[in-house]
């Protein structure tokens, strides 16, 4: 279930909308040009499958969107920590991976799109006076407008698979803004933290 946090872009102290409703979250996306729906979720493909399994089980609603877009890249990007600690180079791994996406940032050459297959991610958009954190899970799909300030949080400990769509065959090009904005607010640790306890709750916050 995804939840949606919305505060002024001065800082986290007033909560502008709280949701957890997917239509309630298209639509308060959809004025930034956001795009955000729902797929069904292939049960019997595992949070470590790896990308032809990924691709090939969710083939039909990514023939669709391409057709849809005119996609001409799709890939698969996973982060999932190792069974029992197999790989003592994962925590500089991790924080490395987290690191490339923590600062806000526009793609001028191609919109960010992903739909996550497992786990979880937080995209921040920034956006007409306003950061929405928007927490994906499995089934969510996500599509950031090429020009769109945002970054993304993963955690401390990525867990998570997604498919993504590129336009353009260089892939993901970032462009940093240098604004500390995402040093302001709540991180993916915080929020998931009070996700569950908040996840039940749909409805607007004022």
């Amino acid at each position: 279930m995804t939840l949606l946090t919305t505060w002024p872009e001065a800082g986290p102290e007033t909560v502008v909308r709280r949701t957890s409703d997917p239509a309630e979250i298209a639509a308060a996306l959809a004025p930034i040009g956001v795009r955000y729906e729902q797929w069904p979720v292939r049960e019997d493909v595992p949070a470590g499958a790896g990308g032809d399994t990924v691709l090939a089980a969710y083939r039909t609603e990514i023939d669709k969107l391409n057709a849809e877009e005119g996609f001409r890249t799709v890939d698969v990007v996973a982060l999932h920590p190792p069974a029992d600690g197999a790989d003592p180079e994962w925590p500089v791994k991790a924080a490395a991976a987290r690191r490339k996406f923590l600062a806000e940032h526009t793609h001028d050459d191609d919109d960010e799109v992903r739909f996550f297959v497992a786990g979880a991610g937080i995209f921040y958009l920034h956006a007409a006076g306003e950061v929405h954190a928007v927490y994906c899970e499995k089934g969510d799909l996500l599509g950031v407008p090429r020009g769109t300030t945002h970054w993304f949080d993963m955690g401390t400990s990525p867990a998570f698979t997604a498919i993504r769509f590129f336009h353009e065959e260089d892939g993901w090009i970032g462009n940093f803004t240098g604004s500390p904005i995402a040093d302001r607010f709540p991180d993916f640790d915080a929020i998931h933290a009070g996700y569950a306890g908040r996840a039940g709750h749909a409805g607007t916050a004022a």
